[in-house]
């Protein structure tokens, strides 16, 4: 935990605040060995970011004094399109998404997802919801990305992703799947707006790219060697930012 995330409850005024769920009191006892004085790492969720003041610490509580004066590191300007992983892999890369900057997630039925996968528990809102919060916490970040369930994809591509793909305003994004065999290696430092596609274990099937490809989306690859999902997206938004 190298943030303290708040939420509006946790405020008990504009620079105090009161921390009571057992997990990050727990954290702050167990891992920083925090005592009464001490300085760490604070921001408020969906706002700024700055130092506490540890005043008070107990069985049941711990309170912070606040100075909150920087704004949260900059999004990674990318909406990731993620086959819906198997449910162990889909909490560790939620985490590695959110702690590299994504704020828009589409979770995303494909031919080879499981449809026994979005029966998992994993995918309740509060469980989401934990993992993204620790993607923040470790990236000092306070920006809480969107999550949202495509359990179709024929009506996903057909009707929903070229919207995406031609916004009413802004700049229009770059589509680019992520498949192996594709012609061109997967472009670095991409500094206009992304739709990034990557398929499942087993990658997509054939009718799958030729959808993404009628949309306009380019096909990358990372080379030779094949790649669990939970690699291969961290490997690509580091490639990409």
């Amino acid at each position: 935990m190298n943030l303290i995330l708040l939420g509006a409850d946790d405020l008990t005024s504009q620079d105090h605040a009161r921390v009571t769920d057992p997990r990050r009191l727990r954290h702050l006892r167990e891992v920083h060995r925090a005592s009464v004085g001490n300085e760490m790492t604070l921001g408020v969720e969906g706002g700024l970011i700055g130092r506490g003041r540890l005043e008070r610490l107990d069985a049941d509580s711990a309170e912070f004094s606040l100075t909150l004066d920087r704004q949260p590191p900059a999004p990674l300007d990318v909406h990731l399109l993620l086959a819906l992983p198997r449910p162990r892999m889909l909490a560790r890369s939620l985490e590695h998404v959110t702690a590299l900057g994504v704020k828009h997630i589409t979770l995303l039925h494909t031919r080879r997802v499981e449809k026994s996968y979005w029966q998992s528990p994993e995918l309740k809102e509060d469980k989401i919801r934990q993992h993204l919060v620790l993607g923040l916490e470790q990236a000092r970040d306070t920006i809480m990305p969107t999550v949202t369930h495509e359990k179709l994809f024929k009506p996903f591509v057909e009707d929903r992703l070229p919207a995406l793909m031609t916004p009413a305003s802004g700049t229009p994004p770059r589509g680019i799947i992520a498949h192996p065999g594709m012609p061109n290696e997967c472009p670095r430092a991409v500094r206009e707006p992304v739709i990034l596609a990557i398929g499942p274990e087993g990658g997509f099937v054939d009718y799958e790219v030729e959808k993404f490809m009628a949309a306009g989306f380019e096909g990358v690859h990372l080379g030779e060697r094949i790649l669990r999902v939970e690699t291969a997206v961290t490997a690509l938004l580091a490639r990409l930012g």
